[in-house]
């Protein structure tokens, strides 16, 4: 396992993160506390440190299962937390990014957890009734009271991150260090925008949903399954199986036979392969036989020839602006863009 320098800020974490949104039963379908404990040694073993859960997940079990087992080592590791979503479905203020949806979030999570800080504290979700700035200042708050001490975003667009990372640079408060999205081989829109961002402001990328639910490993290929059906256990993990998504995970499926690896280990290893930006996987494996073979992907480089055939099955039309400016360069550059070197 080597280390990224997470965005802009000098806080190394391991090039792939576990996620703990299985860490726990609650929800009928995750990871037993004995499994956690196994799926984590082994990422530790690997010389994994970034640990990334939410408040929401597993009602709160999650968290808990990973405070206890950073505890023994707590400097040792980088734990990443989340608040956004409702605790109270019936109360206007339980969730949000809101002042006080976060002050309440982080001393509940910082209790499950165990622990007097975290490292890094995400909004989960952009919440359009916030102003940005409020979340900004109640953010950064957090960090000066020592309780945080990094901020990223998750599932927001690309306009809110850099104007907020504008407002924050201009008024001394800390800005995001980094961004989580979902991006696979099946879900490759971020790249029109929120990837360019991401690389332009420097922002580390953490990306889950990388397996698309588990279409990308092999499992639901060539089965007679209709297309359209949903798969997924909760909101956050479903995936379509359509047309276009089951012959992309075909071609993934046929790189993986001539390089004798799992298919999992070839959708992994194409998003790490991506160069826009600061690009962290996140891992999310219900049993330690699956995590085991996800951290196959840390030896799978995919040659020139299989990366094209993956990209050709998979690409997407990026839309305006990004078309009408590659048909306008000529007219911006004239004949020289090609002799200038561009070193940012």
């Amino acid at each position: 396992m080597r280390y990224r320098l997470l965005g802009r800020t000098g806080l190394r974490v391991s090039e792939l993160c576990l996620g703990a949104m299985t860490f726990g039963e609650d929800w009928g379908w995750g990871a037993s506390p004995e499994e956690s404990r196994k799926m984590f040694e082994r990422f530790v073993e690997a010389g994994g440190n970034f640990i990334d859960t939410a408040n929401h997940y597993t009602n709160g079990t999650s968290e808990r299962i990973v405070g206890e087992l950073v505890g023994p080592e707590r400097e040792r590791f980088v734990v990443a937390t989340k608040y956004t979503l409702s605790s109270r479905p019936h109360d206007p203020n339980g969730g949000g990014n809101h002042r006080k949806s976060l002050v309440h979030s982080l001393e509940a999570s910082l209790r499950r957890l165990g622990l007097e800080c975290v490292d890094l504290y995400w909004v989960h979700v952009w919440d359009r009734l916030t102003p940005i700035e409020e979340t900004l200042r109640a953010l950064d708050d957090a960090v000066r009271a020592g309780k945080v001490l990094y901020v990223g975003i998750s599932d927001a667009p690309a306009w809110v991150v850099s104007r907020g990372n504008a407002i924050a640079e201009l008024r001394g408060q800390s800005a995001f260090a980094a961004v989580q999205i979902p991006y696979s081989l099946i879900e490759r829109s971020p790249e029109r925008e929120f990837l360019p961002m991401a690389e332009a402001l420097g922002l580390a990328v953490t990306t889950w949903g990388t397996l698309a639910s588990g279409v990308l490993s092999g499992k639901f290929t060539g089965k007679e399954r209709p297309a359209g059906t949903r798969l997924g256990d909760n909101e956050w993990g479903r995936a379509a199986l359509t047309e276009r998504s089951l012959a992309i995970a075909a071609e993934v499926d046929r790189v993986a036979r001539e390089v004798d690896r799992s298919s999992s280990q070839v959708a992994l290893a194409w998003v790490r392969a991506q160069q826009r930006g600061n690009l962290i996987p996140i891992l999310g494996a219900r049993r330690l036989a699956q995590l085991e073979d996800n951290l196959g992907a840390l030896t799978l480089a995919l040659s020139g020839e299989h990366l094209e055939r993956l990209d050709a099955a998979s690409r997407i039309e990026r839309g305006f602006p990004l078309d009408l400016l590659e048909r306008v360069k000529t007219q911006v550059y004239g004949e020289t863009l090609a002799a200038i070197d561009v070193t940012r």
